[in-house]
C-alpha cells in the first residue's frame, strides 16, 4: 500500500512540474509571437520607406541634370519623354 501512495505521490510531482514546464513554454511562446508580430511591423515600415525612397530617385536625379551643364541633354530627354507621356493621356481622354 505504502508503494502505491510512493508512486501516485511521485506521479503527482511529476506531472505538476510538467505542467510548470508547460506553462513556463507557453509564456514563452507568447512573448515569441509577439515581438515575432512587433519585427513585422518594423520590417512593413522599413520597405515603405525604401519604397519612398525609390520614388524620390528619380526626382533627385533630374534635379541634378538640370543643375549642371553636363546634363542638360538628359534634363531635356527626361523633359521630352514627360511631354510625350502627357500627350499620350490626352489621347486616351480624347477618346
Amino acid at each position: 500500500m505504502k508503494d502505491k501512495k510512493v508512486l501516485i505521490t511521485g506521479i503527482e510531482y511529476k506531472v505538476r512540474k510538467l505542467v510548470d514546464q508547460f506553462d513556463k513554454l507557453k509564456k514563452n511562446l507568447e512573448i515569441l509571437v509577439e515581438e515575432n508580430n512587433n519585427l513585422k511591423k518594423v520590417i512593413e515600415e522599413k520597405n515603405i520607406f525604401v519604397e519612398n525612397l525609390k520614388e524620390e530617385i528619380p526626382k533627385i536625379k533630374l534635379a541634378k541634370s538640370l543643375e549642371s551643364v553636363e546634363g542638360s541633354n538628359d534634363a531635356k530627354v527626361k523633359i521630352n519623354e514627360l511631354v510625350r507621356e502627357i500627350d499620350k493621356c490626352i489621347g486616351l481622354l480624347n477618346q
